[in-house]
Order: C-alpha cells, then structure tokens, then sequence
C-alpha cells in the first residue's frame, strides 16, 4: 500500500441586487445579510462602504474541479474587462511557508493547526482581499473561512468557538460549492497523483490506518458539515460530477447575477 505524502479595477460594478430577468438564472443570495458585511467583529478600521469591488468563493474538494472551474472564470472576468485578483488556503506570505513545513512532520496538533490557517486567512484578508475590493477589483477565493471551519469541526474542535475565530471574515457575494462523492474524488485524485495527501484524508483524525478508507470516511464527514452550513451560510450547491462545460455554464450564471444583479 502506497505511503500517504505529506505535504485595473473594474467599472460599473453595481452594488444593488436584481431579480434575474431571464428563467433560468441561479438565485445567489449573500450569506447571513445583516447591517454588517462581517460575520462578527470584522477588522478594526475597516470602512465596508468603499469596498466597492466583489467577493466570490469556490469550494469544494481536493478533486472537485476547483482549480479548473476558477481558471476558467478568471479567464471569463479579465476577457470582460474586470480586474480579477485570486485569493486561497495556503498563500499567506506571513504564515504559508512555516504552515507547509510544520505540516511535514505530521505532529501538529488540531488547535495548532487551526490557528495557523486562521492566521494565514487574516493576513491576506488585511492585506490583498479588502485593498482589492477598495480597488474595485473581482475577488476570487479558492476556498475560504467554510473549508477552515468544516476541518476543525470534523477534528472535534468547538463549533462556537471556531465561529468566532472567523468572525472577521467578511461576507462574501456568492459562494458556490462543488458537491463530488468521495469515491469519485478519489479516483481523480488517483489519477494525477501516486497517493493520496496524508491531510486531506484525514489521517490525523484517526478514522483509519489504511489512507484508502480514511480519505473516503474523511470526505464524508467533510460533506456533511458542509450540508449542514448550507442553511446558515446559503451557499450555491453545484453537482461537480457533471462535464466540465455543465459545471462552468450554471458557475457563470451565478456569477453574473453576484456582479451585475441580472
């Protein structure tokens, strides 16, 4: 059994929402809408009223598609003349490097681990989301605060307290997920690589010894916390087992109506 690896700004952008003028446009509505554009505190200084640019965010599994679908849609922005600036896990210039090495060693522990990533959020949500959005810029997060939290929930940290954790986290435009099966996430994931990824399976969490039933247990356990945010967060669910095209054409109607209300 293989070893597991370790591992310009835009014009004309409008603010208010419109009912989708044609029958089937996606109905994308802004996760728990409030007075405030943060899911709880926010950063201290931060006036929300010159964020005049828009946030969009993909999940979805290692495997879903993700990269492929955001690719595409950065290529549809900047072929229509609006900025677009990309955010992810992982990419924080203050914490990404020293995350990646403690990862290596396979030791760190769940509150450790979880600390780290909300650190590398924060860095580049002080640093490049808000500045772009300031700017009027397109904001496409490769995953974002729903990915972190369903990982610490799945490892048996307190739900409240990962809640406040993000509560700095500004309420994104549209948020889509790309709903794949962990049987077919992880045939596609057999199929670029040699293993599976030691965290992405969840070999930490102890589902398993054998990487195969861990990864498989793991996702599903991811799946369901993802289900269960739906409601709060109202998120687009998008069935990633279909083509390619199919995925992409139901993302960019729903994108169209984040941006533009139409």
């Amino acid at each position: 059994m293989s070893q597991p690896s370790k591992k310009s700004p835009s014009k004309g952008l409008r603010r208010g929402r419109r009912k989708p003028n044609y029958r089937h446009q996606l109905q994308v509505e802004a996760p728990l809408a409030s007075e405030s554009r943060f899911y709880g505190q926010g950063l201290p200084g931060v006036n929300t009223e010159t964020l005049t640019g828009k946030l969009i965010v993909l999940e979805g599994a290692d495997g879903s598609g993700r990269s492929t679908q955001i690719r595409k849609l950065v290529d549809w922005l900047e072929g229509s003349g609006h900025a677009a600036v990309q955010v992810g896990i992982k990419r924080s210039t203050l914490v990404s490097e020293e995350l990646e090495r403690a990862q290596e060693g396979n030791i760190l522990s769940h509150t450790t681990m979880s600390l780290f990533y909300a650190t590398d959020f924060a860095d580049q949500l002080e640093n490049i989301i808000i500045p772009s959005l300031s700017a009027g810029f397109i904001v496409i997060a490769d995953r974002y605060i729903y990915t972190l939290m369903a990982r610490d929930w799945v490892r048996g940290m307190n739900r409240q307290w990962v809640t406040n954790l993000y509560g700095m986290a500004l309420i994104p435009d549209a948020v889509f997920y790309l709903n794949v099966s962990p049987t077919q996430l992880i045939q596609r994931n057999l199929s670029k690589n040699k293993t599976l990824d030691y965290w992405e399976s969840g070999m930490d969490v102890g589902l398993s010894r054998d990487i195969f039933d861990s990864f498989v247990e793991y996702q599903k356990r991811m799946k369901k916390a993802f289900m269960s945010m739906q409601r709060t967060y109202r998120f687009q669910v998008i069935d990633g087992e279909q083509s390619s095209d199919a995925v992409y054409d139901e993302l960019i109607r729903g994108v169209n109506q984040a941006i533009f209300g139409a």
